[in-house]
């Protein structure tokens, strides 16, 4: 039987909502970061960490809710959280690689150019005099 949000007691309500308010201001640094930094390659990681972080107050907040509402361990939320923890670097690394590949391509800013692939002289040929 699940009890309505009346029902919780006040130390539970309280900590739902720290877990709450804890991960909506990660979450919401995250799309602060995202607006404000100024390139492709900073603005990816601030939304990653917000998302990751965010998530997890957020869950554990609903998570705690609704064992205490349906007087039972709720866990499946958990999965979301694998989920989530999962795929977001997986995202951050595609974007990420995706980027710097068409940056390199167009020869945009100040991309680092790939390893090995300098023209330098063998270290074992010595320069003739």
């Amino acid at each position: 039987m699940m009890h309505s949000a009346a029902d919780i007691p006040l130390w539970a309500a309280v900590v739902v909502a720290f877990f709450l308010l804890v991960g909506a201001s990660l979450t919401l640094i995250g799309a602060i970061g995202f607006l404000r930094l100024p390139t492709f390659y900073e603005r990816i990681h601030a939304p990653t960490l917000g998302t990751s972080w965010g998530i997890g107050g957020i869950m554990l907040a609903s998570m705690i809710f609704f064992s205490i509402a349906s007087s039972r361990p709720v866990l499946h939320e958990i999965l979301i959280g694998i989920f989530v923890t999962v795929t977001t670097p997986v995202t951050f690394m595609l974007l990420a690689r995706a980027a710097l590949h068409r940056d390199r391509a167009e020869r945009n800013g100040n991309v680092p150019e790939k390893q090995g692939s300098s023209e330098e002289a063998e270290p074992d040929s010595v320069p003739s005099a």
